[in-house]
């Protein structure tokens, strides 16, 4: 049921909708695309932070980073502005997202809603930060220490480094909304508390598969940093899920 005097939207109607919610959404992440492109060279500055961080604890280490083929710096460019356009636009993608669901909502759904966008964009933003600061540093510096201990030249090249940089950051981002979606599913009743309680043991041994499965280091200290906040967020989604049941059942005793 629709809330409000808006009067039940027509497929097509529905389908004008979804495509000024896409449109609106490509615009603002063109539009920050296109501001990063302008200011690249500042906003690589801001991206080698994890590269100078490691160099603080190994001053011998160049961060200097190199291309070794003529089309390697738009890799790089496009790497930069893709991690830049999606973070500072998701927001708003979230926010358009929002508006276009609202109207099919009852009133008990749309005070979700908020909190759910919300959950999630704090929830992305926290991971990607916690990829950029502690994932990204740690496993430079494991790959640093591991090439000086087989006596390499260590030579960044830019585009891998800016893969490595997005691969972590956005899916440290992406990994962090999980448990926002263990919530819902126990909010919408696909899951039962005591299930997830039942089987802890065995979504701790999936999420250090994943950690290794993501992490671009085999060495059980970045597998660990990556895992723990993991299993945290899911121990605080049960507890959250948790009280929203009984919410609702308090809800549901008092109608």
């Amino acid at each position: 049921a629709a809330t409000g005097a808006r009067k039940p939207m027509g497929f097509l109607e529905h389908l004008e909708d979804l495509r000024m919610t896409l449109v609106k959404s490509a615009v603002v992440f063109g539009g920050f695309v296109t501001l990063i492109a302008y200011w690249v060279d500042d906003f690589a500055k801001v991206l080698s932070w994890p590269l100078e961080r490691v160099k603080h604890d190994y001053p011998q280490m160049s961060t200097e980073l190199i291309t070794n083929s003529p089309m390697g710096v738009f890799s790089v460019i496009i790497d930069i502005c893709l991690i830049g356009g999606l973070v500072l636009s998701l927001p708003f993608i979230l926010f358009f997202v929002g508006q276009f669901i609202a109207p099919a909502l009852t009133k008990r759904e749309l005070k979700v809603l908020l909190p759910t966008c919300a959950s999630a964009l704090f929830l992305f933003l926290g991971g990607a930060s916690f990829g950029y600061f502690i994932i990204t540093p740690s496993t430079i510096r494991v790959a640093y220490e591991l090439n000086q201990l087989m006596g390499y030249t260590v030579l960044w090249t830019a585009d891998r480094y800016y893969s490595l940089l997005m691969w972590l950051v956005l899916g440290m981002g992406a990994a962090f909304e999980f448990p926002l979606l263990i919530v819902l599913a126990v909010y919408m009743g696909l899951v039962e508390v005591a299930t997830l309680r039942k089987y802890r043991r065995h979504a701790y041994i999936v999420i250090f598969i994943i950690a290794a499965v993501i992490t671009p280091t085999p060495d059980p200290i970045n597998q660990s940093l990556f895992a723990l906040p993991l299993i945290v967020l899911y121990e605080v989604a049960i507890f959250v899920a948790a009280s929203l049941k009984h919410r609702r059942k308090d809800e549901v005793i008092e109608v």
